[in-house]
């Protein structure tokens, strides 16, 4: 079973997008034990909604329209992911919860969202 956990920050809230060395030095160490368990099929972080760094792009009754960061009318920005294959959602969500305990240690408030990969219709 493949999972995303998706993380969610407050851009403006100070260090969010900006981690500290300390926070970049134990989130790596994270991602290397997620590694070398087997789980991790990618992780990444992203970047801060600015001009230059981001767009939504959105449809609605036909008509598109694309909007230039930042999107300071959003508290809740997708800041990073991670895809794991593990046995189950029980599994992915224990990995969740050890991945915010890096976050809580530093102080940042996060929201992560668990949600299973379609795979086909061959499941069940």
């Amino acid at each position: 079973m493949r999972f995303m956990l998706m993380h969610k920050l407050d851009e403006n809230t100070p260090g969010a997008f900006d981690p500290s060395p300390e926070f970049i030095e134990q989130m790596g160490g994270f991602i290397e034990e997620v590694a070398k368990s087997g789980v991790l099929l990618a992780a990444e972080g992203l970047c801060k909604s600015g001009k230059e760094d981001a767009s939504r792009i959105t449809v609605s009754n036909g008509k598109t329209t694309i909007t230039d960061g930042p999107f300071t009318e959003t508290k809740e920005l997708i800041a990073g992911f991670a895809l794991l294959d593990v046995r189950s959602k029980e599994e992915a969500v224990e990995w969740g919860k050890r991945f915010t305990k890096l976050f809580v240690d530093h102080g940042i408030d996060v929201e992560v969202d668990v949600r299973r990969i379609y795979e086909g219709p061959s499941e069940a």
